[in-house]
C-alpha cells in the first residue's frame, strides 16, 4: 500500500513537472511570435533607404532621407521647367509611330482667377505634380492665363508654339537641412509657326525646392500611361514650393546701395510673374 501510494506521488509530481514545462514553453513561444511581429510592422512602416547619385555614376544609400546630390536638384529644375513651359500642340510621343505622326494636344481646362476657364497643356498639367500640393493650384492658375489660346489651333496660320531656353542653373544653395535656393536664367520664347516671328521674355526665377517622400504607384501594372507619367515625376523626391522673380546682382554691380537694396527687396518679395 505504501509503495502503492508513493508511486502515485512520483508519477503526479513528473506530470506536475511537464505540464509547467510545456506551459513555460507556450508561453515562450508567444512572446517570440509578438516579438516577431513587432519586428515586421516595424520593416513594413520604415521608408525605403533614398540613393543619392555620384558624379562617377555610382549609386551611395544614404540614411538621411532629407539628403540630395546638388547635381540630382539642378536637373530636377532643368526638367521640371522644360516640361512645364515647352507647349507644341502635340502630346509627347509614346510609340515610334507618334514620333512622326504626333497626337493633337486638346489642353486641359484650368480655372483662373477671373472666374474663367483656359486651357493649359498636357504636358503642363503633368509637369505641375512637381510642385507642393498649396503652390499648385496657383501656380496652374498663371500658367493658364500665360498659355495663348493658339497653341491648340486647328488653324495652321494661328498655330504657336513656346520653348523655354534655360541659360543657366546655378548651384543649389542649401537654406535648411532638406531645403535649397536654386537660381534659374531662361528665355521663354513663344513662335508663330506660320512666319517665324519670335516673342522673347526673359525668364529668371529664384525656385525654392525641397525633399519629400516618394509612394510607389500601388496599381503600376494596371495604370494609364497619364497615371504613370504624374508617378514618374515624383520619383526624385523632390518638389518646388515657392518660385519668386530672380535678382541678377551680376547686371546691378555699377548701381548705387539704394538700387542695390531695391533689388534685394523685388528678390525677397517677388512672386511668380510673367
Amino acid at each position: 500500500m505504501v509503495r502503492l501510494l508513493e508511486k502515485r506521488q512520483r508519477t503526479g509530481s513528473i506530470l506536475t513537472a511537464f505540464a509547467i514545462a510545456t506551459l513555460s514553453l507556450h508561453i515562450l513561444v508567444l512572446f517570440l511570435f509578438i516579438f516577431q511581429g513587432i519586428k515586421i510592422r516595424q520593416l513594413s512602416l520604415r521608408k525605403p533607404p533614398n540613393f543619392v547619385q555620384l558624379i562617377d555614376g555610382k549609386s551611395l544609400a544614404v540614411t538621411d532621407d532629407l539628403e540630395r546630390e546638388p547635381e540630382a536638384v539642378r536637373q530636377f529644375i532643368s526638367k521640371t521647367m522644360i516640361s512645364m513651359f515647352n507647349w507644341s500642340g502635340n502630346l509627347p510621343p509614346q510609340t515610334i509611330e507618334e514620333v512622326a505622326n504626333p497626337k493633337s494636344d486638346l489642353g486641359i481646362l484650368i480655372r483662373t482667377t477671373q472666374g474663367g476657364s483656359q486651357k493649359i497643356s498636357t504636358s503642363s498639367w503633368i509637369a505641375s505634380f512637381a510642385l507642393s500640393e498649396d503652390f499648385r493650384k496657383g501656380f496652374l492658375n498663371t500658367i493658364a492665363e500665360m498659355t495663348p489660346p493658339e497653341v491648340f489651333s486647328d488653324n495652321p496660320s494661328q498655330t504657336m508654339t513656346s520653348q523655354l531656353i534655360i541659360k543657366r542653373v546655378y548651384p543649389p544653395k542649401k537654406i535648411a537641412p532638406g531645403k535649397w535656393r536654386v537660381g534659374m536664367v531662361a528665355d521663354l520664347i513663344q513662335k508663330k509657326q506660320v512666319d517665324g516671328r519670335q516673342i522673347i521674355t526673359p525668364f529668371n526665377k529664384d525656385l525654392l525646392v525641397r525633399a519629400v517622400d516618394y509612394f510607389a504607384n500601388p496599381q503600376a501594372n494596371n495604370s494609364t500611361t497619364l497615371q504613370k507619367a504624374i508617378y514618374s515625376i515624383r520619383t526624385d523626391k523632390l518638389e518646388i514650393y515657392e518660385i519668386r522673380n530672380l535678382c541678377l546682382l551680376d547686371e546691378y554691380n555699377n548701381l548705387n546701395e539704394e538700387q542695390l537694396k531695391e533689388c534685394g527687396t523685388r528678390r525677397q518679395s517677388g512672386n511668380f510673374i510673367r
